[in-house]
């Protein structure tokens, strides 16, 4: 067999793989394995797969990953969510939608200090439902805003999913970061919307809260203070080079840390939990880039991406429908697979293509976050679903019939980057320069 069809039986046999339910990155290290073997000899295969395994288990730079889990972690488990929560229902819980507003705005200050998708449907899950049944709000809705707002955490820095795109396709990680502000507050812009809407529309799905007085919500002016400042201090000093992303996660670590000793919500009980839920984290994503480096290999002698580049550039189609495939391809990969796992899979894949096709490799990575997004909430795998529906008890149908005016503003704000890549580059470009 050529090495092109070695490479595309691999592919499909880690697809199989996949569905048997054997873990993605031991799926990918074992075939990516057996192809080098077989196309250049065994040996070769040893060395390459130590070396990879080596040199991820061992690089300075993927030090950033469990620290920001970390991060997330120690801010889900000390209530300092709880806490943004209920500063935001002071101000916005009286108007129409209040509370599932607030789910979305409290979610986005969340968002700040933690780059888990699943920290923050699951910790919303628990905070801001009981909140919405007990003013007697529609379930559909109080699931599929908190459903939806588990996304936020794909995009909006710190993302663990723009720092691991970053390593993989060799962009500054200040430079996504930046790039994830404006996307990430038009979505949860259009989320706000959304909720607003529809409690315009269905009055008794979404009972107004009583108003809070003004001394109230200044004495909760502090809660945003804290998570502002840890936000400023981490993304500025990574935009400026001040420290490196690393040291980012590092600092904002430990302000995350001195914010929840401050607020009393330190024990050693909810400590050993963000740390064991950290390092489980840390090693599931860590293999998958292990194993998508020994796979990455084996394709780079297969040559797949440079024939599918060369493929789809001599296509006589317009480069935008191209891209609209790929995206799909995204979004149908990761309905099937765990989403960051195909996004690990894919980019080493279609990266050359739409290079090739003149697009900014800042803006894909927004475009793929996006992507992935949708993905998190829609079947089959639908992991901000499944939060919901195992924290809750909510049925699957009613959290997705939530979701789906949550998902249309979703696909908007698709549009809308693809229509005006400058909403991603704008902010790069202006704060650290053209790329």
């Amino acid at each position: 067999m050529s090495e092109t069809t070695v490479g595309l039986l691999s592919l499909v046999i880690l697809v199989l793989l996949f569905l048997s339910g054997i873990e993605l990155a031991f799926g990918m290290a074992l075939l990516g394995f057996l192809g080098y073997a077989y196309l250049v000899s065994f040996k070769a295969a040893c060395n390459v797969l130590v070396q990879d395994f080596l040199d991820t288990f061992t690089s300075y730079g993927f030090t950033v990953i469990p620290l920001f889990v970390l991060m997330g972690q120690i801010a889900s488990n000390t209530n300092i969510a709880k806490r943004l929560y209920d500063a935001a229902q002071r101000f916005i819980g009286h108007v129409p939608g209040g509370l599932a507003m607030t789910t979305v705005v409290g979610a986005t200050l969340f968002k700040a200090i933690s780059g888990s998708t699943l920290a923050t449907a699951a910790t919303f899950s628990g905070i801001a439902i009981p909140e919405m049944d007990r003013y007697g709000y529609s379930r559909r809705l109080s699931s599929g805003v908190v459903a939806s707002v588990g996304t936020l955490g794909v995009l909006i820095p710190p993302s663990i999913v723009l720092i691991i795109y970053g390593f993989v396709v060799e962009q500054s990680i200040g430079r996504l970061f930046l790039a994830g502000f404006v996307p990430g507050l038009l979505i949860a812009g259009l989320f706000l919307l959304v909720a607003y809407g529809w409690a315009r529309l269905k009055p008794e799905d979404a009972p107004v809260a009583p108003r809070a007085s003004w001394s109230e919500r200044l004495k909760v002016l502090p809660e945003f203070l804290g998570v502002a400042v840890i936000y400023v201090v981490v993304i500025f000093g990574l935009m400026r080079g001040i420290f490196s992303p690393t040291e980012a996660g590092t600092i904002g670590t430990l302000g995350v840390f001195i914010l929840a000793l401050l607020y009393k919500e330190v024990n050693l009980g909810k400590m050993l939990k963000a740390f064991d839920e950290s390092i489980r984290t840390s090693c599931m994503v860590i293999l998958l880039i292990a194993g998508s480096s020994v796979y990455g290999h084996f394709l780079a002698i297969t040559e797949i991406p440079l024939r599918i580049s060369d493929w789809v550039a001599s296509l006589e189609i317009p480069r935008a429908a191209v891209m609209v495939l790929v995206m799909f391809i995204y979004l149908l990969g990761g309905s099937f697979m765990d989403d960051l796992a195909f996004m690990i899979l894919a980019t080493p894949i279609f990266y050359p293509v739409v290079i090739k096709l003149g697009y900014d490799p800042i803006w894909f990575g927004i475009m793929i976050c996006v992507t992935l997004m949708v993905g998190v909430i829609i079947p089959p795998v639908a992991v901000c679903v499944f939060v919901v529906r195992n924290i809750t008890g909510i049925p699957f149908g009613e959290i997705y019939k939530g979701v789906l005016p949550f998902l249309i503003s979703l696909f908007l704000a698709a549009l809308l980057l693809f229509l005006f890549p400058g909403l991603a580059t704008i902010l790069p470009n202006a704060l650290m320069g053209p790329s």
